[in-house]
């Protein structure tokens, strides 16, 4: 059994890490860093609180760490250093995405982790979205032939002005919910060739980035990742037009708000779209798509196996820091309003 340390009881660590910890096979939620100590024990008796990450680290028995540290930690860099003192404690480690604030600062955290032989992982769970699963099914199918142009949206209404951290900084809902976009694309099509990206604030009086469109370019194929808090119909997520068929999906993937409404992971209600997808044949002829299940305890169940020695790191530092790139790229081609190129894979990512 391996045991676990998750830093942060907020909504990451409440509503994602800590429900799929305490359900995955071989995975034991030993130990929570939070002042929240109440919460905890209501939901899982068996934990260890604790208020410092340093309590957590001090532990022989954790194996691994999980940061969903505080949202202002993500901000200040604070994260970074809870990632490089849990390596250097001798601790794999599971990040929430962002990785880290910015692309040197996770050049160097995932080299820490490589010179220690540990296991580095970023959470990007959206690779195990139903309208996501549904999509990499029907593209392995062969059912859309070739891919030419894919639209990946993450939109929202939210007129208000944001508040959060995450609102104020200079990438905004680019930084936020792009590396979620980003890491899917990569996942379907590998690194694109370049990135040209529009970020700007569009709600009246806003002070942070609530609008990105990016467009990522490779050979024969555009992909376009649009996120944005200003848009009352909000509800398309993919649209994915290929040689012989269009994929057109609405609506979220159910997981999150599964896990905030209480609903266990192992419920036979978990993952399981209401939303269902549209396909649309070159001859005309309309097809609704049974999706797949959604399945974030894929990758909890796929760290599990890591740690046991039998299977390859889910969402490995090299393919985080591809996403970081990207992200990068985006942030350089809005400021300097120009197509950025995006190097090949270096060495050890190839």
């Amino acid at each position: 059994m391996h045991r676990v340390a998750l830093v942060g009881f907020g909504l990451s660590g409440k509503v994602f890490h800590a429900p799929l910890i305490a359900a995955t096979p071989g995975l034991k939620l030993a130990t929570v860093v939070t002042s929240r100590h109440a919460e905890v024990t209501t939901d899982y008796p068996d934990a260890t609180v604790v208020t410092s990450i340093e309590a957590a680290l001090a532990d022989p028995s954790v194996m691994l760490v999980v940061l969903a540290s505080p949202d202002h930690l993500h901000a200040d860099h604070l994260h970074a250093d809870h990632a490089l003192a849990a390596l250097d404690a001798g601790k794999h480690v599971v990040i929430d995405k962002p990785f880290t604030p910015t692309l040197e600062e996770a050049r160097f955290v995932a080299t820490r982790a490589a010179d220690k032989r540990l296991m580095l992982s970023v959470f990007h769970n959206r690779r195990w979205d139903s309208d996501f699963l549904t999509l990499r099914r029907l593209i392995a199918n062969g059912e859309l032939g070739e891919v030419v142009e894919l639209e990946s949206r993450f939109d929202r209404w939210r007129p208000e002005l944001g508040e959060r951290w995450k609102d104020r900084r200079a990438g905004g809902v680019w930084q936020d919910l792009g590396p979620h976009l980003v890491d899917q694309a990569l996942v379907l099509f590998g690194r694109p060739i370049a990135v040209s990206a529009d970020l700007a604030t569009l709600k009246p009086g806003g002070t942070g980035t609530d609008y990105a469109q990016a467009v990522l370019r490779y050979p024969g194929r555009r992909v376009t990742l649009h996120m944005a808090q200003t848009m009352p119909d909000h509800a398309l997520r993919f649209a994915a037009h290929g040689t012989r068929a269009s994929f057109v999906k609405h609506g979220l993937d159910p997981q999150e708000e599964q896990s905030k409404g209480g609903m266990h992971p192992l419920d036979p209600r978990w993952g399981i779209d209401a939303q269902p997808g549209r396909l649309t044949r070159a001859d005309g002829s309309e097809t609704i798509v049974v999706p797949e299940r959604g399945d974030y305890l894929a990758y909890y169940r796929a760290v599990s196996a890591t740690l046991s020695g039998g299977a390859a790191m889910p969402a490995s530092a090299d393919e985080a820091l591809a996403v970081m790139e990207v992200i990068a790229a985006g942030l350089a081609s809005s400021e300097q309003r120009r197509e950025i190129g995006i190097s090949p894979p270096s060495p050890r990512e190839s």
